[in-house]
């Protein structure tokens, strides 16, 4: 698996606290209870658009986001809580040019440049640990009695059985955020400055009236009015009979741990992509590794294709699969062993995938005013900003300006799913 995604080197080293990380956090709270009747905008002489946007993930939330931000009247709903599922657990990697060659090479670079402006917009290294990274890959042989291999391009602190380590990535192309954090920043600032309404309720169906959306309604009956609706369900998009009848969203749940070393201080700002050899042999495993400025360090990987269930809270981890993950954050690092780290989060999340590997984005056809936004795999951290933003043209201007739209139309799919 290659993990979340999302850059430029505007920090190169750790914020000096921690605690703007928390009051981050606390400060969420609040958005629960502001009113879309503080939004100020230009559009306000007229009637704002009013916007429904299903789904408090990164993609929702960057889509609710830049729709306030450009005048619309914005009311956000979630099941559960903003970030609860794959944005809250993901690994916050971001890359510039990781995609290039492929369909999402301009969405990637846009979004990373996004990112860049978000973070000085937002203080982004302080509320939300937005730093650059140098990121390494590297071949580990899980065995007690190797010895690392005292190659200089390793950090001091990766002192376990490595080898072969390679830069992939500088600190002007690759550089990272603390995903959950970034969630629950960007929704505040949507809330407390552009008036976004956060409605926790679970999506039923939607209202359409000669082929045009008009409402969507909630589980107990409740009806939100609205012009336009945005899909960002992630992988329960799939659960969703108007776009399951179109296409197929599955989910790949990959695991994760969070380890807090006692020395944090030793731990540099490198992420690892590891070739993993377990010590019973078999085919080699993909982890990854990202310490963060808030002095944790994730480990990621052993992914594979599950079955969702219904409520994102019910998610948890393997734990095989989690053992699996301890495993490989000793070998990497005495840093990162029992003992010398403490545990503090053992997690699973479901990546929303499509079966060409291409996100979904677009209006969705037969439906008016109706519009999805899912389907970014690991690269959901990433891609989020730009998605939002050309989501937020294509609602308000009809066209998306950012980036070109067309090779994730959802239209690409009709006349190919049966039944």
């Amino acid at each position: 698996m290659r993990h979340m995604a999302v850059a430029s080197p505007l920090l190169t080293s750790p914020p000096p606290t921690v605690s703007p990380f928390l009051r981050q956090t606390r400060s969420y709270k609040r958005t629960f209870i502001r009113s879309s009747s503080s939004a100020s905008s230009p559009m306000d002489l007229h009637h704002p658009k009013r916007v429904v946007v299903c789904g408090g993930g990164v993609i929702g939330v960057c889509t609710a986001y830049f729709l306030a931000k450009s005048g619309a009247a914005v009311t956000l709903v979630e099941k559960s809580s903003v970030a609860c599922a794959a944005s809250g657990k993901a690994g916050g990697f971001l890359a510039l040019d990781w995609c290039d060659g492929g369909p999402l090479s301009s969405l990637a670079r846009a979004s990373f440049n996004l990112h860049r402006s978000l973070a000085q917009e937002l203080d982004g290294p302080n509320s939300y640990g937005y730093r650059s990274l140098t990121t390494l890959s590297l071949t580990v042989t899980e065995s007690q009695s190797s010895k690392p291999s005292g190659n200089s391009a390793s950090p001091s602190w990766v002192d376990g059985p490595g080898r072969s380590p390679r830069t992939i990535g500088t600190t002007e192309t690759t550089a990272q955020v603390h995903p959950q954090l970034f969630t629950r920043t960007l929704i505040s600032k949507a809330a407390e400055d552009y008036g976004v309404d956060v409605v926790i309720g679970k999506l039923e169906h939607l209202g359409v009236d000669n082929g045009r959306v008009n409402s969507v309604v909630l589980e107990g009956g409740r009806v939100i009015d609205s012009d336009a609706v945005v899909l960002a369900l992630g992988p329960w998009c799939g659960k969703f009979e108007l776009l399951s009848s179109l296409f197929r969203v599955y989910g790949i749940k990959a695991h994760s741990i969070v380890l807090e070393p006692k020395e944090p201080e030793a731990i540099t700002p490198h992420a690892l992509f590891l070739s993993y050899y377990p010590s019973q042999g078999g085919k080699p495993l993909d982890p990854e590794v990202y310490p963060r400025p808030t002095g944790e360090v994730y480990v990621c990987g052993m992914s594979a294709e599950a079955e969702i269930p219904d409520d994102p809270e019910q998610i948890v981890g393997n734990p095989e699969s989690i053992e699996v993950l301890k495993r490989v954050a000793s070998s990497v690092s005495s840093h990162l062993r029992e003992g010398e780290a403490q545990v503090k989060a053992e997690q699973a999340c479901f990546l929303p995938c499509t079966d060409d590997g291409v996100p979904v984005i677009g209006e969705v056809p037969g439906v008016k005013g109706c519009y999805v936004a899912t389907g970014h795999n690991c690269w959901g951290i990433l891609n989020g900003p730009a998605t939002g933003a050309a989501v937020s043209e294509l609602v308000l201007d009809g066209k998306a300006s950012i980036v070109d739209l067309s090779r994730f139309s959802p239209a690409r799919f009709v006349g190919l799913k049966k039944g």
